[in-house]
């Protein structure tokens, strides 16, 4: 049975944590006059992202990460949608553009990050990413192995900033693509993730073996009925985030069209 006392404190993880914490205290405080002269603490930034390092650890540090790993597979999803939505978000909204400035406005960088940045480009990483991670054999490898699910995970999430990038860059050299762009980009997005949604909703197989043999949490809670309620999770999660993310790029187009009739 899953102990729900059980949090992960492993020096890597929470070691790992604060030290990104700690860079972004640095560079936002002692060495902000260096980076961007005279600009305010951007304490709601801040909040934003100091929220996705606590939605990060709460997705892979507390006693949801050994549901996921032991038991469901439902549960495992529910680890993804809080690495790819909130917290992937919440980074990239707490960035403010000076701080990757030293980065993007690199002109050996430019071509490289021109590239990486195009939403073809951004899109395609983060549907292969996540659809190849899920070909069984890879992805019961990661339950298996421990050192294979924290790079199962950090790929995901480094993934899903590639994913929201276009709508939500902090970068002045690489700014969000247009409303009407951003509404054509989630429509695709979520085509491009159909596929993987589909294998795993409709196989007649449970897929993972991890999860076939697992105990039981709930008697009368199959593998099948787990496996189903899992890519439901995954399908309704994202339909769900997308839409939101849809009608705040047709309500910014809309608006945009508005000022340009006055």
């Amino acid at each position: 049975m899953i102990d729900w006392r059980h949090w992960h404190n492993e020096p890597h993880l929470i070691g790992g944590l604060i030290l990104v914490g700690w860079l972004y205290a640095i560079l936002t405080g002692p060495l902000r006059d260096k980076l961007a002269p005279g600009s305010a603490y951007p304490t709601r930034k801040a909040n934003m992202f100091y929220g996705a390092l606590v939605i990060f650890y709460l997705a892979v540090g507390s006693p949801l990460d050994q549901a996921g790993e032991r038991f469901l597979l439902s549960a495992h999803m529910v680890q993804h949608a809080l690495l790819i939505y909130p917290a992937a978000v919440l980074m990239l909204l707490g960035l403010p553009d000076w701080l990757v400035r030293p980065v993007t406005a690199q002109p050996s960088l430019r071509h490289l990050l021109g590239f990486l940045t195009r939403p073809l480009v951004c899109g395609l990483i983060y549907i292969l990413t996540y659809s190849i991670w899920h070909v069984p054999a890879l992805y019961d490898w990661a339950l298996q192995n421990r050192w294979v699910h924290i790079l199962e995970h950090i790929m995901f999430f480094g993934a899903a900033l590639f994913y929201w990038w276009p709508l939500l860059s902090p970068s002045k050299e690489f700014p969000p693509i247009r409303p009407a762009g951003q509404m054509l980009y989630l429509v695709a997005v979520v085509i491009g993730m159909t596929p993987v949604f589909a294998y795993i909703a409709f196989s007649d197989d449970v897929l993972y073996p991890t999860y076939a043999y697992a105990p039981r949490l709930f008697p009368d809670f199959s593998p099948s009925d787990d496996q189903l309620f899992g890519s439901i999770i995954m399908k309704v999660g994202g339909m769900g985030v997308t839409f939101l993310a849809f009608f705040t790029c047709f309500y910014r187009w809309y608006r945009s069209s508005e000022r340009k009739g006055n």
